[in-house]
């Protein structure tokens, strides 16, 4: 049974590339790939400079929900390298 509470967001399929390298880096640390998937994307802040990122949005509404906009501490962020 589903729950009308809980939103559904849109899935891309991943190329072979993104799937087969998600899922090596998930056996690395010994998790699931959707875990590994969202280790990533609270990564990519790291790498990528939010602002530039918040200046192209198209879609202002989900700001809350975002990566870009919700920047991480650096214990958050030690955390989560450390966990690598």
């Amino acid at each position: 049974m589903c729950n009308t509470e809980e939103k559904r967001y849109y899935t891309p399929r991943f190329s072979k590339l993104a799937s087969v390298s998600v899922r090596r880096f998930a056996w690395a640390l010994g998790i699931h790939m959707t875990e590994a998937a969202e280790l990533m994307v609270r990564l990519i802040p790291s790498i990528i400079d939010p602002a530039k990122v918040c200046l192209s949005c198209q879609d202002n509404s989900e700001c809350h929900s975002c990566c870009f906009r919700t920047q991480l501490t650096p214990q958050e962020q030690g955390a989560l390298l450390a966990a690598l």
